[in-house]
């Protein structure tokens, strides 16, 4: 039986195992039930299993018979805090918190491919490392885990890995996409505070207004963007808080806003944090003001290995057909904490299109939407592709 077929024999498990995770989902670092569940779900494989002190991950590693080296493979497990609005019969039951981004399939799909590969380890020319992940979204997660030692678990750096994730909506069913280079933007976020002196609204000259100037430092940092960086090496600046003031008659002491910054370059982001740091005060002593800046660096960019990017291209067309497998125009805007991995092993990141068939998947609601639905039918095919990736990169690497 083929890896294949052995999946789909087990496609009723991983189907329970998702809507289970779905209807009780838990966001952040910390994911008690959710972890729970999952180690519920691996026990009985002859795995080697820790657990996370600072955050509730799983690392699991499965011991080929063989001596070689060691493969990683990822699924997050956390969810959002997002209302549920799809309708679905297993919708969450936690309201404020849902599975909105499809980390339930990445993670069921994960524990599925643990049971793939379990099954075969006397063919095993490795090690797999199998890394369950809490806090994808905005908790930098990722860095925590290796930090606590996902990559050496095996008692060596993994040669690869790889991350499966689950689309709701840009990517048809069943469809898998990945591109060599770039695949996420980096994300990181820029506060500004500035400080004047209030005063009565008739009589702006007794006092140091702020909101001109924040609102100049606004305009300026949108024209820096366009003038001063290439186009073909974009970097993305969004305002999306802007506070100051009470009422129409009362010049504040603060005006405060807040922006995301993506770029999809190690250059572009050195270059826009020295510069809009650089811009904000420059604003601020033309007013006479002082300005407190915070530029928080988040997610850095997610940057797929060619060879491994190349390599999961073809595991998809050799074992589900060359139909399946789309490859990835452009980098997306989003930014990912597998980006934390990568930076320290050659992989990919590959996608999934979820979307249910009869969908137009071009307007269906994407990941994070509360009205975002997933075809749970692409579990057996992701379980499958994590166990084949494993396998035929350990037995590449032995050749």
């Amino acid at each position: 039986m083929t890896i294949h077929q052995s999946a789909q024999a087990i496609q009723e498990e991983l189907v329970a195992l998702r809507r289970e995770l779905h209807q009780d989902p838990e966001i952040g670092l910390m994911l008690p039930r959710t972890q729970a569940k999952v180690l519920a779900a691996l026990d009985g494989l002859p795995l080697d299993i820790t657990v996370g002190s600072s955050l509730t991950s799983i690392t699991a590693v499965l011991r080929g018979s063989r001596r070689g080296p060691s493969v990683l493979l990822r699924g997050d497990m956390d969810a959002l805090p997002v209302t549920e609005r799809t309708g679905l019969d297993y919708a969450s039951r936690t309201t404020g918190v849902m599975h909105a981004c499809g980390h339930d399939l990445n993670t069921s799909m994960l524990v599925g491919a643990a049971h793939l590969l379990a099954a075969r380890r006397e063919s095993l020319a490795g090690d797999v490392i199998f890394m369950f992940q809490p806090g994808e979204e905005g908790c930098d997660g990722g860095a925590a885990m290796v930090a606590e030692g996902v990559l050496d678990a095996a008692g060596n750096r993994p040669v690869s890995a790889f991350a499966l994730h689950a689309f709701s909506a840009s990517l048809p069913f069943g469809r898998f996409s990945a591109r060599p280079g770039v695949a996420f933007a980096s994300s990181d976020e820029l506060t500004v505070t500035v400080r004047g002196v209030g005063g009565h609204g008739s009589t702006p000259h007794r006092a140091k207004d702020p909101i001109p100037a924040a609102c100049t430092m606004v305009d300026q940092l949108q024209t820096m963007v366009t003038r001063s960086f290439d186009p073909f090496d974009p970097v993305i600046l969004t305002v999306g808080t802007f506070h100051a003031g009470t009422r129409s008659t009362v010049i504040p002491d603060v005006a405060e806003f807040q922006a995301t910054i993506r770029t999809f370059s190690h250059h572009s982001r050195a270059q826009i944090k020295e510069r809009a740091v650089r811009l904000v005060h420059s604003v601020a002593g033309g007013h006479d003001l002082e300005a407190e800046v915070r530029y928080d660096e988040g997610y850095p960019v997610t940057i797929n290995h060619p060879i491994e990017a190349d390599f999961a291209a073809n595991v998809v067309a050799e074992v589900f057909g060359p139909d399946r497998f789309q490859q990835l125009q452009a980098p997306l805007t989003g930014s990912e904490d597998f980006s934390r991995v990568l930076s320290e092993v050659p992989g990919c990141f590959v996608m999934l299109g979820a979307c249910p068939p009869g969908v137009d998947h071009d307007t269906a609601a994407f990941n994070h939407s509360s009205l975002a639905v997933y075809d749970d039918r692409v579990l057996s095919d992701g379980a499958a592709l994590y166990a084949e990736l494993a396998v035929r990169r350990l037995a590449r690497e032995t050749c």
